[in-house]
């Protein structure tokens, strides 16, 4: 029994940081891109390229990791929790980077950062196996 619940809390966590792992590194690349575009595109177009993003991402991420890390029974909870934590996580990069002075992009917040983690999230869910 301490086996199986072991092995979901892994299989759980390392489904939630995949997707931390890639937001990460979708925000550090966007921070070297964003430089030349000084000028900010309306929020809810924004929030349109996140999403769009996202479903890249999920779908890009399905080639190293083709199965989905958590069992069938808890891929719904994963849906409605991972994307809330990467958002949380994002926000908290935001305020780390906000303190420091640091340029803050609209993915450093918890909206933006939880919609592109809901899109790479669907996806996940939809094809992986």
């Amino acid at each position: 029994m301490f086996e199986v619940i072991l092995q979901f809390l892994v299989e759980f966590v390392g489904e939630i940081l995949l997707q931390i792992l890639v937001e990460f590194l979708v925000e550090m690349g966007l921070h070297g891109v964003a430089e030349p575009f000084r000028r900010r595109p309306h929020p809810g177009l924004a929030a349109i390229g996140y999403l769009v993003f996202g479903a890249v991402a999920g779908a890009a991420s399905l080639w190293p990791f083709p199965a989905y890390l958590v069992p069938g029974p808890w891929r719904i909870a994963n849906l409605a929790l991972a994307p809330v934590l990467a958002g949380l996580a994002m926000c908290a990069v935001g305020a780390w980077r906000a303190r420091r002075g640091q340029p803050v992009l609209r993915l450093d917040r918890f909206g933006y950062g939880y919609l592109f983690a809901l899109a790479l999230a669907l996806v996940r869910f939809w094809f992986a196996r």
